[in-house]
Formats: C-alpha cells, structure tokens, sequence
C-alpha cells in the first residue's frame, strides 16, 4: 500500500534569508543596545539643550578675554567686560603696544611669535614623516621582533616625559660640531618634541593604515609598485585625514608648551617661544591686564585658526578607518 505525499508549492516555502519580524526583533534590539541608547541620548532635546549650555559656558571665559583685550585699564578696572558690549569704549592701542613694543612693553611679541612658528612647524612635520613610515612598517611589512617592538612602541607612551627632560639636555650639550653645540638651540627642541610625540602618532597611524583593504596593496604589488612606490602613492593620500588629525593635536601641543621650552633652551630671550615670553611678562606687567589680555589672545589666535582651517580633515580624520571596496 503506497502512501501519497503531496506536492509542495515554492511559493509555500519559506525563505531562510527572510526572517520573520519576531525573530527579528530580539537581533534589532541586541544590534542597537548601548551605541543606540548613546546615539539617542545625544540627539534628545535635553542632550542638545545640555551640549548648547556647555558650549556657552566653554567659550564665554575666551568671549571675556577677547573684549577685555580691547579695553583701557581704567574700563578694566572700574567695570566688568559684559558692560563693554553695551557701553563701548574699545581700542586698537593695546593691540600695538604688544605687537609693537612701547613705554610699558619693553620688548615686542612679533619676534615670540616667529619663535612660536620655527618651533613648531618641524615639531609638527619630523614625527608625522617618522611615525608614518613607522606605521606602515609596522603595518604591512614583515621583519623579525615586529609584535615586539609594535608593542615596545606602544608602552612609550605612559612613560612621564618629565623623567626624561634633564637626560636628554644632559646628552645635547654633549653634541657638539665645532664650536656649534645642539643644546639651548632649536634642535634640541625639535628633537625632544619628535620624540615624545613618536609613540602615540605611531599607533594612530598604524590603526588607521591596518583598516585600509590588503586588496588595495596586492593590485599595487601585481602592477609591479614597491614599498616606497606604495607608501607614497597610495597610502599617504588615504592618510590625509589621520595625518591631519594628529597634525593638530601635536601643533596645539607645541605651541602652548612652556616645560620642554624653558628647560630645552634654558631661557633664551632670542630662541623663545611665545608662551615663555607670556610667562615672564605676567610677573613684570603685574596688573596691567589690557597688555596681558591682548598678549595672550595673540597667543590663541593662530591655535585657532589652524583648527578651523583643517576642522574638515580633523573630524575625517577621527571618523574614518579607511577605505570601502
């Protein structure tokens, strides 16, 4: 005796690509459990409301500053900064007495300035160059010891950099060719500034490059690129933004640091960086805030305006882990 089994519609069957919403909906919730509670509660009305009141109460301190800048000493003296903004009474002479020099300023914050910028721009430029063929070494390049010293790199980073200071002025002052000698001179700080910024540029740009598809490299490789070929063709391109990233933070570091400048250059008036200049007219100046005011924002000034400048790449740059095939 035969027993019939009937046929089966396609159409009946189910799909195992398409799950029912029941199903669904546990994976939904788990796939959105903490990152979209985050995401919620930044975007509500009360996260924004607190990220505006956080906003004011960040800038108005700088908001003070910029208009006390403006003001005479008497209007310092006798009023609050606010009642500028209804009353008035600013001007540009604060302004040029710092830049200037004059009776009260007895030195002009141009060549602090200057000083500020030389220092800076290779203190910004020797660990970028550095830390990105570090990375892509340590990246895409195979050599005895790599986890090793990867992690030997990495572990730098939590050493106080204040241990190392008087080592190493000890060992530039030993450098010398001719009657040139490297400590007190710029040198001295660009290498020390190169130095403690290596380990943590390092492993930005390592992270970033690791992120960057291996097919990428292979099509470069097949087409006959090398090394230097493929790190200068097609990964610092892709690490424009990575690059500009840390670009910023090691400039904003740079150019507020006093420590590494007063015991790199020992207090040198011609070498100076801005903020030692800052540092030694606050005691001479005592009370005389519409010079201090002004000389200080001159200090935030170009801080500023770098970070505007390359706000794009900065958040490209804290985004993005490379590219999408």
């Amino acid at each position: 005796m035969s027993t019939l089994t009937p046929a089966i519609d396609p159409a009946d069957t189910p799909d195992p690509k398409q799950a029912s919403p029941e199903a669904a909906g546990p994976r939904r919730r788990k796939r959105g459990g903490a990152a979209g509670n985050a995401a919620r509660a930044v975007t509500s009305p009360w996260g924004s409301f607190f990220a505006v009141v956080l906003a004011i109460a960040w800038t108005t301190p700088t908001v003070g500053l910029l208009v006390t800048s403006f003001r005479n000493q008497e209007d310092i003296q006798s009023t609050g900064w606010w009642s500028a903004l209804w009353n008035g009474g600013f001007t540009l002479q604060n302004y040029k007495d710092v830049l200037g020099g004059g009776a009260e300023m007895p030195v002009s914050m141009t060549d602090f300035v200057i000083n500020s910028i030389v220092i800076a721009i290779p203190s910004v430029m020797l660990p970028l160059l550095l830390a990105s063929l570090a990375a892509y070494a340590f990246a895409w390049m195979d050599f005895p010891f790599k986890n090793a010293l990867f992690v030997a790199v990495f572990a730098l980073q939590i050493v106080p950099l204040q241990i190392a200071l008087l080592p190493l002025v000890q060992m530039y002052q030993q450098i010398k060719i001719g009657s040139w000698t490297m400590g007190g001179s710029f040198w001295a700080l660009w290498i020390s500034h190169a130095i403690f910024a290596l380990p943590l540029a390092v492993y930005l740009l390592h992270n970033f490059m690791k992120d960057i598809p291996a097919s990428l490299i292979e099509a470069a490789r097949v087409d006959g690129a090398g090394h230097v070929r493929i790190f200068f063709k097609i990964m610092l391109p892709l690490m424009a933004p990575a690059l500009a990233s840390f670009g910023i933070f090691q400039f904003l570091w740079v150019w507020n640091d006093l420590l590494v400048a007063i015991t790199m250059l020992g207090g040198s008036p011609d070498r100076a960086p801005l903020t030692m200049e800052l540092n030694q007219i606050s005691g001479t100046l005592g009370g005389r805030w519409y010079l201090l005011s002004a000389a200080a924002f001159i200090s935030m000034a170009l801080p500023v305006i770098v970070f505007l400048a390359l706000q794009r790449y900065f958040v490209r740059g804290l985004l993005a882990g490379g590219t999408k095939g």
